[in-house]
Parts: C-alpha cells; structure tokens; sequence
C-alpha cells in the first residue's frame, strides 16, 4: 500500500473533494482488487466492522447516501421512516456508475456532482477509525467517525437490521 498521487480520475476526484473540505489524511492504494467488505478488510489488516460501507438508495428515486460499518446491513424499513419516503429501493452498480462514475468496490462517502441526503448508522461510532472507499477498487482512506460527519453532512442515526 502507498500514498500514490497518480491516481485515476475517480480516485482524483474523491482527493479533490476531501482536500476542499479540510481532509488532512492520505489516499492509500492497494495493489488488491477490493469488492467486498472482505476484500476490504484483508486488503487494509482491520476487522470489517472498521471497513466504511458507502451505498446509495433512491428513495422517491431521489439518491440518498447510507453509511455503516461494515459488518452491518441496512434496515431499509428503518431508511424509509428516517426520509418520510414512500418508495425506496437500493441504487443499482449501472445507476451508480453512470450518474457518478463509480463501480462497486470504489463507491466514496464523498466525491459526488450532486448533494445528497446523508444517513450515518449511529454503530460507526465505535470505532476510532474507519476506512472508506475513495473512487476504485483499490484506493481507500482512513476517516473517524466525527469526520465522516462533518465532511458528509449527515445525520446519525440507528439504521442497521438488529
């Protein structure tokens, strides 16, 4: 793993859009492909509750960003009565990649061309750090909980399937 500063346009994107809100950390790139939570946290060394899930819903077929800890699954009941939304349905990887231009693996809690809603489960806050996606299947960033918050604008709340 290293700091590379060569990163592709997604990746760069995502770099942009932390250093424009104040992110002091590093990019760091793999040499692993990452898909997976699993993937994610062999690639870094963590358990997969420390991995940083970043999924996008539509619900109303407005897009909402949903952030947990990785070992965790979202309560989509739980989504719907947090955004007062009649219909919701997970974004699928073509929507994902061609209203973002990002694919399964890279999805960042930051980089979009839009503001989006932001739901954070309130389980994130059990970590000291956490690892999100930055743009590919190979580049990550390490973020605390209070960051996440504050580079996303979102709300914490309890959000994953007991």
């Amino acid at each position: 793993m290293n700091a590379d500063r060569h990163y592709t346009e997604e990746v760069q994107r995502v770099w942009e859009k932390l250093k424009e809100l104040g992110y002091e950390g590093e990019i760091l790139v793999s040499d692993k492909t990452i898909f997976t939570v699993e993937d994610a946290s062999r690639a870094i060394g963590v358990p997969e509750e420390h991995i940083l899930k970043s999924l996008i819903f539509l619900v109303d077929e407005e897009p909402v960003l949903v952030l947990m800890s990785g070992s965790n699954k979202v309560d989509i009941k739980k989504v719907k009565k947090a955004l007062g939304g009649r219909k919701i349905k997970m974004a699928g990887p073509d929507y994902i990649e061609e209203n973002f231009g990002y694919k399964v693996g890279g999805v960042p809690p930051v980089g979009y061309n839009i503001k989006m809603k932001a739901l954070i489960d309130e389980d994130v806050r059990k970590y000291d750090t956490l690892w999100a996606a930055a743009g590919n299947d190979h580049a990550f960033f390490p973020i605390s909980p209070d960051e996440l918050v504050r580079l996303t604008g979102g709300t914490i709340l309890d959000i994953k399937k007991q």
